[in-house]
């Protein structure tokens, strides 16, 4: 490890500069050969494998069963779905030859996978009683970006897409709401990431839904990101692959379907959320290392000890780790597990062993404890002490960073300074927004669900607003 502060920005003073360093120096990740793309060194993939684990899990408990589906999608059935294909061509990735010959069908790269799901649901379903069909797959995605940034946005990248077919829209809606509620609890409970969860606008919904829900968080640069979405299909799909049913009275019907999902952007959000000028902030739950031992010296009855604390930590289901490494100092060890957001870091010297007690160092505050060896059980509530206050951080920023608008004067005079997002009534005409994003660069993120008052104007055009909406400038 090459790591020195110096090396690393102020974040407060370039969040850019500081984001992509700290990703380098703490082994998350490192650059493709690749246009856009990047390498998820162990470090990194191990958070990606943690989250993934967690959301497996719900998905699983949901009746919902992991399948994959080859990556290499025929031209012929992108095209079936226009909106969609509309949505998606400026970034596709074709292959146009194979084995040294060019091929008769250009295959296209998936940048989702809706197309190839559904040209298989029309095979696998004929009655009612095949249905619902409820699956999901965890795979890559390549989607041709023009502008990449590690994690956030890059031309390959790794997620879970959720697709199910339904005999009614209510049972589809029902999985819609589902699934955008288990993204808000991992990006709460897990990635301690604060946000609002609405659904988006004609403009912004995903090509070929009816509807899209989001979550979106706000990021220390006062530019939203949009964390994850579910999408009500009604039975646009449905219809365009032929994917009907026989129902119990005999009759064909055209299935209702969903589409949701969470990608690897999740983990740079967290990144940019939570750090700080010394590096990483990792909330406990989606560390890989939650804690690190580190002993001041290398001296014999020193590591005895050490080892002692790292077995009885271990026995508690905590990812702990001893850094016994000879040929590193004290001081460096330091620097290196706070750039890597290790949430704890017990610190043990002549006087912790004499005294039998540890010194415990908080990643989220810097506050130092002094713990007598036999309350080593108190670490799990520490976890989730540190867990429960980077959430409150990220809440208290999302809240002081949400303003109100009553006209069109205010909303730009914020995106010029404060930027992050404004609550502002809007009449929800596409014409409207377009001018909106043309003279500001915000879009509008999701619609809330405040109750607007009776004759409120849209903040653009001044007609009669139909909702309360939130905007901002995103990445």
């Amino acid at each position: 490890m090459t790591f020195e502060k110096k090396n690393i920005p102020k974040k407060s003073e370039n969040l850019s500069q500081w984001y992509h360093r700290v990703i380098l120096e703490a082994e998350l990740a490192d650059y493709g050969p690749a246009k856009g793309t990047m390498i998820f060194r162990p470090y990194g993939y191990a958070i990606w494998e943690l989250i993934q684990k967690e959301l497996d899990k719900k998905i699983k408990d949901k009746g919902v069963d992991n399948a994959y589906f080859p990556m290499l999608i025929p031209e012929s059935l992108i095209n079936k779905e226009k909106q969609h294909i509309k949505g998606f061509s400026p970034e596709l990735a074709i292959v146009t030859i194979g084995g040294g010959q060019k091929l008769t069908e250009k295959l296209v790269i998936r940048p989702t996978s809706e197309t190839i799901i559904y040209d298989s649901f029309a095979k696998w379903i004929s009655s009612w009683r095949d249905l619902p069909i409820q699956l999901n797959q965890w795979c890559n995605i390549v989607r041709w970006e023009k502008r990449t940034y590690p994690f956030l946005r890059t031309s390959e990248f790794l997620w879970q897409e959720g697709h199910t077919a339904h005999t009614s829209h209510k049972e589809a809606t029902n999985m819609v709401n589902w699934a955008i509620e288990v993204y808000k609890d991992i990006y709460q409970n897990f990635l301690a990431l604060a946000g609002y969860v609405g659904s988006k606008s004609d403009l912004e919904k995903f090509a070929g839904a009816d509807k899209t829900m989001a979550y979106e968080t706000l990021m220390p640069s006062g530019k939203a990101l949009q964390s994850a979405t579910s999408h009500d299909l009604g039975q646009n799909f449905s219809k365009t692959f032929n994917i009907n049913y026989q129902d119990k009275k005999g009759k064909n019907q055209y299935v209702w379907q969903t589409s949701w999902g969470i990608s690897t952007r999740c983990i740079g959000g967290m990144i940019m959320a939570h750090g700080d000028d010394n590096g990483l902030r990792l909330p406990p739950k989606i560390a890989p290392v939650q804690v690190v031992i580190v002993p001041v010296k290398n001296d014999k009855d020193l590591l005895k000890y050490a080892n002692k604390v790292y077995k009885i930590i271990s026995e508690q289901d905590i990812r702990v780790k001893l850094d016994d490494r000879d040929d590193e100092t004290m001081g460096y060890k330091i620097n290196k597990w706070e750039l890597r957001g290790a949430p704890i870091r017990i610190e043990i010297g002549p006087k912790e062993l004499k005294e039998q007690n540890l010194t415990i160092v908080r990643r989220d505050n810097g506050e130092k404890i002094n713990l007598k060896f036999f309350l080593i059980s108190k670490l799990n509530q520490l976890l989730d002490d540190i867990h429960d206050n980077l959430l409150k951080d990220t809440k208290e920023f999302l809240d002081k960073n949400t303003f109100d608008a009553d006209n069109f004067d205010q909303f730009k005079k914020i995106m010029k300074t404060t930027k992050g997002f404004i609550r502002a009534n809007w009449c929800e005409d596409i014409e409207c927004e377009t001018k909106i994003k043309e003279l500001t660069k915000a879009t509008t993120r999701c619609k809330t669900n405040e109750k607007i008052i009776k004759g409120a104007k849209c903040l653009y055009c001044d007609r009669n607003a139909k909702a309360q909406w939130l905007f901002a400038q995103a990445y």
